[in-house]
């Protein structure tokens, strides 16, 4: 199976240059948050979206050169990321993320938040710097579609009421806004057309949507280390995804079992059960088919090039995690 740093290779050497230059431009802040954005900056992770901000700008490069300006809006992609991860860990209450101590957990609540907020403030100063009105809305916008994707997901927990629109609202504003509106800004620096723009921001929503889809799968059939969290974690905690809203549609009485909030002893068991014995994975599979196709067919106008060729490949690997 292809790995993530095999698709990014085209753009392997810039990733190195973009963790270097995250380092610097976060080190002039307190020793704390300094420490805490080292320690998020060290745990690994796979660097994908502002990979694929870098993909997208070597793409639209007819010599497949790198402006300065797009190696900034792929660093501040990645700052907005990071930040959205230490809140969302703090949130959740998560102990770890890939096998590494939150930065909660390392320090305390109050410096995690802190050091979320000291990120989007450093991210919103780079892209206000960029000097681009378009590009600051675009990623303006995703931070507000962060903090809407979390608040939804808070109060839509436990509710078995809540439309298939509303998880797919709630998985664009957490996951796919991001990938959406930061390919968008990297056309917008490359002075492309109007539907050259959509074209690249409605790859990267379809690449995000079929992603969270993916992860949501993963909660029903994956392991704890494929994972990073215990299975079944977004489940148990209340969050309905795909799966979960298919196997209510099927079954009525999954709904009983999370309007109590699985407060009996083998609640979450058979609650599982249900969903692994109706037909939610394989429909929620269709649907991450879907939108990784739709991906895929919108970058057909790109020349070629091999990061053109990455770019086309990421919805197949997205897709591969299931299998």
């Amino acid at each position: 199976m292809t790995t993530v740093t095999e698709l990014l290779q085209p753009v392997e050497a810039d990733l190195e240059i973009l963790l270097s230059d995250l380092r610097s431009l976060i080190g002039a802040g307190h020793p704390i948050l300094q420490a805490a954005a080292e320690h998020l900056f060290s745990a690994g992770g796979k660097r994908l979206r502002p990979g694929i901000v870098l993909l997208v700008s070597r793409a639209l490069s007819p010599e497949g050169e790198l402006s300065p300006r797009h190696r900034r809006l792929a660093e501040i992609t990645e700052m907005i990321h990071t930040a959205s991860l230490v809140h969302d860990d703090v949130v959740d209450e998560a102990g770890t993320r890939r096998g590494v101590e939150t930065v909660h957990s390392r320090f305390n609540h109050r410096v995690a938040v802190l050091a979320g907020d000291f990120l989007f403030a450093q991210a919103s100063w780079h892209l206000a710097n960029l000097d681009n009105l378009d590009v600051v809305k675009l990623l303006s916008r995703v931070i507000m579609d962060l903090a809407d994707g979390e608040v939804k997901q808070g109060l839509f927990r436990y509710d078995t009421g809540q439309t298939f629109e509303t998880y797919l609202e709630k998985s664009y504003c957490k996951t796919a806004s991001l990938v959406a509106n930061s390919a968008r800004a990297a056309g917008v620096l490359s002075g492309c057309t109007e539907p050259q723009l959509e074209s690249l921001y409605h790859y990267g929503r379809q690449l995000g949507l079929a992603f969270q889809v993916v992860d949501d799968i993963l909660d029903f059939t994956g392991s704890e280390q494929q994972l990073g969290k215990p299975a079944a974690s977004d489940l148990s905690s209340g969050y309905l995804t795909a799966p979960a809203l298919y196997a209510l549609e099927q079954n009525p009485s999954l709904g009983v079992l999370i309007e109590r909030e699985f407060s009996n002893e083998g609640d979450l068991d058979e609650a599982l059960q249900i969903v692994r014995q109706s037909d939610a994975i394989a429909r929620t599979r269709q649907l991450a088919e879907r939108f990784a196709q739709e991906s895929r067919e919108a970058l057909s106008w790109l020349p070629e090039s091999p990061s053109r060729t990455a770019l086309l490949e990421l919805p197949d690997f997205v897709l591969s995690r299931l299998y």
